[in-house]
């Protein structure tokens, strides 16, 4: 008597796709190691903020949010930040075009450059700007004190996540696939439309949120330059150390979890729009 062993197409299906997502012991182990300690530095501390941040109320968080000095801080910090992060998009990816696909002299010492802002001490990058663009500066440009500091500052700390981002796709993408789309009759236009960009969207959008978020989080940099002027060049992260001295800390947590929300829903935002443009590809 014989006994069929063949399964049906769907139970092997059913198996596969279970093996496939099975974690074996030591799989199971580094994953509850990362997740701890990802809960301990990332995960808790932001709900302590959140809970913080009602501490006091509801009342206390709206008073502080609805604040005039506090609003303009924050207004001040998201816009600047948003209009940074846009010229990041477009220069970085432009920098990255060309460290990677231009031979010139000087190359290795401009990949140098662009690191700079990584490695300088924030306090330091602020002084930096301020011997450069403040009232004593050598070329005759004084932007201390205006909105223009919190633009020029923010911009300068930022400056490499797009081009760090952007650069190894580039290096990975294969000429071939343009030098095709050119034999076939396809415009520069079509090319960078229907090929590059699919290509560098995840690129882009992930270095546009690390710029994003390290522009509305910006302090040392900021703090010798703007003047931290209220309501004219007072950023939302000096607002809150402003609480904190004052002993607020409820309503510093209040402004923290404003920023939160707002860095989350833009990179929930970035995250559509790569799809989206990746689709379109």
């Amino acid at each position: 008597m014989t006994v069929d062993t063949t399964l049906a197409p769907g139970a092997v299906r059913k198996r596969r796709s279970r093996s496939a997502t099975s974690l074996t012991r030591s799989s199971g182990l580094g994953l509850g190691i990362a997740l701890t300690w990802f809960s301990l530095l990332v995960l808790i501390p932001l709900a302590l903020v959140v809970i913080q941040s009602v501490d006091g109320g509801w009342a206390t968080f709206r008073d502080t949010v609805t604040s005039p000095q506090t609003a303009a801080a924050l207004r001040l910090t998201v816009t600047q930040a948003f209009v940074v992060t846009l010229v990041n998009v477009v220069m970085g990816t432009l920098i990255a075009w060309v460290l990677v696909r231009d031979q010139f002299p000087g190359k290795r010492l401009l990949e140098v450059i662009i690191d700079i802002p990584f490695a300088l001490p924030t306090i330091v990058a602020g002084l930096v700007l301020l011997s450069l663009y403040g009232p004593q500066s050598p070329i005759g440009i004084n932007v201390a004190n205006t909105e223009r500091s919190v633009f020029l500052a923010l911009l300068f700390v930022t400056l490499p996540f797009v081009v760090r981002t952007v650069e190894p796709v580039l290096q990975e993408l294969d000429l071939e696939v343009e030098e095709a789309a050119a034999s076939l009759g396809a415009s520069r236009f079509t090319t960078l439309r229907r090929i590059l960009l699919p290509a560098l969207a995840p690129a882009i959008t992930a270095g546009a949120a690390l710029s994003f978020a390290r522009g509305i989080s910006e302090y040392g940099s900021l703090v010798l330059l703007s003047g931290n002027l209220p309501m004219k060049t007072e950023v939302a992260s000096v607002r809150i150390m402003s609480y904190i001295e004052n002993g607020n800390a409820a309503a510093a947590a209040s402004v923290a979890t404003i920023l939160l929300v707002v860095a989350l829903a833009a990179i929930v935002v970035l995250q559509v729009l790569s799809s989206v443009v990746a689709r379109r590809g």
